[in-house]
């Protein structure tokens, strides 16, 4: 699968500072090291501990979005002598906490600092605490027994806690203490449609297949615990992320205590590529399957918190929280007061700073809309099967050109227009199924393709087409005989109307490259000539002269009309009007 290769930047060389520059003008707090590509508060409260992290750059927010920062380049620790600088720019009077992942290169070079520091600074000595998180579970005891886990999107809880206990005065060892404590009892697990890169490497495909994700991701691209062929839906996908975090069988993984119905902090972690819409459907898959397990899940965190460039993924992280009277252990109120504790660093994401509540509660009750017969009158067509027929025909055809229809909308729109009409064809027929659509109540299907429009499709097209067979099922009604039988003359009036009442709404008028431009061709035709042929041949011929028309309204109005022309693509609304059309007889 190809990978996104193409960045946006003065110089791959410069990127990290124009960054960390970028960063300086959103916090007016903040000052900038340049040269050692150090962030830190200039007007320390220097009565306060000090908290240091950082790490190679690419994991954005994280790490100086939260704290103090040293930062390398791209996935490359700093060096010693940044990070004693950085101690130096920190120096207090209460001492200071440095908070690394667990990465060779950041152990060594911080740990180096810190002994220099020390060496340089005797008096000073026991006033430098280091913490060292590791928080993933892809890696087993059995092939980390060495270097242990890696620090991924959990050392941003740590930062959080031990930040905000540092803010209200705790002491060095307080400090230290809580975040060491904490550090112990977070466990994270990543998930990726595939690698990341780095820029100024060379362009790179990814050696996932389109149909393969990978669990277990470290964030500087290293390769997963197991790849998963196809890509699972979240409901199969998130109980195998959560048997990783949890598991106590697995002794090879089983890191921390966890002993069933705990009580757990969840971070949902954006590794840097995925829409929001995609995020929110993890959390709400994650929490109905914390739920269904038992657990109490005392805060919801979701956002970009520690990132791999733009990687396309997600991790979870849990932080299991102590059990009543636990030795040695904060609290879980106090963990918590200090994860809601306000704070004013841009890394970290709105929380609602309360425990979830059951989502039976968040459920509106069912909308109880139903047309009722009664309120219509009773019109039928004269060949109802034929009717019937003739939707289905137009709606299956309608299905199948969504390809074509959506490879066109993504030259000439936003690529979904194929698959909103794809979705109405699809109600159509579910309406067809279950009775609500028939040549037997004319007015009572009209007004049900009418709700499919507005519900199934939705956006613009679909409030035109449910503008316009809403108007219809009216002028139907007002134009019917007295034997309820439809006639043309009575479907000519009815589409006339129809379309006067969508001009009220839309300012497009033929020829304006959208689907007015066919659906006004039929009417027109229809109400001179009473002839349906000619009216759908006459829609067709407005909709392939789409090709050539500059866009005035619609979704092509904000494309680049020479480019629209010259390849000659036509309107794709005004094309799945014409397909409609062609098939409904």
């Amino acid at each position: 699968m190809s990978l996104q290769s193409k960045h946006l930047l003065n110089s791959t060389s410069t990127l990290v500072v124009d960054s960390l520059k970028g960063l300086c003008a959103i916090n007016p707090q903040l000052a900038l090291d340049e040269p050692n590509k150090i962030v830190y508060v200039k007007s320390q409260d220097k009565s306060k501990v000090a908290l240091m992290c950082g790490g190679g750059s690419g994991h954005e927010p994280a790490h100086a979005g939260f704290v103090g920062a040293v930062c390398g380049n791209v996935f490359a620790s700093p060096n010693a002598s940044q990070v004693r600088r950085g101690i130096e720019l920190l120096d207090n009077d209460k001492g200071t906490v440095i908070i690394v992942k667990n990465y060779t290169g950041d152990i060594l070079n911080f740990g180096l600092a810190k002994e220099q520091y020390a060496a340089l600074h005797p008096d000073k000595a026991d006033r430098i605490k280091f913490v060292i998180v590791g928080d993933d579970v892809a890696v087993g005891k059995e092939q980390g027994k060495l270097v242990g886990r890696r620090g991924l999107a959990g050392t941003v809880l740590v930062y959080k806690i031990a930040g905000a206990l540092a803010h209200r005065g705790g002491s060095l060892d307080e400090v230290y203490t809580t975040a060491t404590w904490v550090a112990d009892h977070v466990a994270t697990i990543g998930v990726s449609l595939g690698h990341t890169h780095v820029p100024g490497t060379a362009p790179m495909s990814s050696d996932l297949s389109s149909s393969e994700i990978e669990i277990g991701l470290g964030i500087h691209n290293e390769s997963g615990h197991t790849r998963v062929s196809p890509i699972p839906k979240l409901s199969e996908l998130v109980p195998q992320l959560l048997d990783l975090l949890t598991s106590t069988t697995d002794r090879d993984r089983s890191f921390v205590p966890f002993k069933g119905k705990d009580n757990v902090v969840l971070l949902v972690n954006n590794l840097g590529g995925m829409s929001e819409l995609e995020l929110g459907g993890v959390v709400g898959e994650v929490r109905k399957e914390l739920d269904a397990r038992g657990f109490v899940t005392s805060r919801i965190l979701s956002g970009s918190f520690m990132t791999s460039l733009n990687m396309p993924g997600f991790s979870l992280t849990l932080l299991l929280l102590p059990t009543k009277g636990e030795a040695g252990a904060p609290s879980a109120a106090q963990l918590l007061s200090l994860l809601d504790e306000r704070c004013e660093v841009p890394g970290w994401k709105w929380s609602s700073g309360s425990t979830p509540v059951a989502v039976s509660q968040q459920v509106a009750p069912a909308q109880q809309t139903q047309v009722r017969k009664a309120d219509v009158k009773q019109i039928s067509v004269s060949e109802s099967k034929v009717f019937t027929q003739s939707v289905v025909k137009a709606a299956q055809a309608l299905i199948k050109a969504e390809p074509e229809i959506t490879q066109m909308d993504s030259i000439a729109g936003d690529g979904d227009c194929g698959l909103t009409l794809k979705a109405g064809a699809e109600g159509v027929l579910s309406q067809i199924d279950s009775g609500n659509i028939s040549g037997e109540n004319l007015v009572n299907s009209i007004i049900s393709i009418a709700k499919v429009a507005e519900e199934a499709m939705g956006g613009t097209s679909g409030a035109l087409y449910s503008i316009f067979f809403s108007a219809l099922a009216q002028g139907v009604q007002f134009n019917a005989s007295q034997d309820g039988k439809m006639t043309q003359e009575i479907w000519s009036e009815a589409l006339k109307s129809a379309l006067a009442k969508l001009y009220t709404y839309t300012r497009a008028r033929p020829p304006s490259r959208t689907l007015v431009d066919p659906l006004a061709a039929f009417v027109d035709t229809f109400t001179t000539t009473k002839n349906y042929s000619e009216a759908a041949a006459a829609a067709s011929k407005a909709a392939e002269a789409t090709r050539d028309l500059q866009a005035k309204a619609g979704r092509s109005a904000y494309v680049e009309n020479d480019r629209l022309i010259q390849e000659r693509i036509p309107d794709p609304g005004a094309w799945g009007v014409k397909v409609i059309l062609d098939n409904l007889a």
